[in-house]
């Protein structure tokens, strides 16, 4: 059972999470995947052979509606991400208890990569026009 939902459901599923819209605001968009790694025996293969099999999902968070040049628009967008990586690793946790690392680790490593666009979008915010 599991190989079949690992080979029915591996690859990334794209969510948007939106909010309020901004006037005069480009919207943008970070992405934030939730990576684990899930271990199956395959009944064909050696007693060694156990294949990895990569699982991911991806939430996209939205800005609009967000200042960032303002500290407050800058922790909302931080903690829209955080939350989107909880998010996203539970639930490949749900789907895929044995998966490694733990739900927490993978939020920890979602949230640490989706933060270096955070800091980009962060930057080019306070660098805009009258900044």
């Amino acid at each position: 059972m599991k190989s079949n939902l690992i080979g029915a459901t591996a690859g990334v599923l794209a969510l948007g999470l939106v909010s309020a819209v901004a006037l005069g605001q480009e919207p943008a968009e970070v992405t934030v995947v939730a990576m684990r790694m899930v271990s199956t025996k395959v009944a064909s293969t050696s007693a060694t052979g156990v294949p990895i099999v990569d699982v991911s999902l991806s939430y996209g968070v939205s800005t609009v509606g967000l200042d960032l040049a303002t500290h407050e628009g800058a922790n909302e967008l931080e903690m829209r991400v955080k939350d989107a990586a909880a998010a996203a690793c539970k639930e490949v946790g749900r789907q895929y208890p044995d998966a490694t690392p733990s739900d927490a680790e993978c939020a920890r490593l979602a949230t640490k990569k989706a933060m270096v666009k955070v800091h980009q979008l962060v930057h080019a915010a306070g660098k805009g026009p009258g900044k």
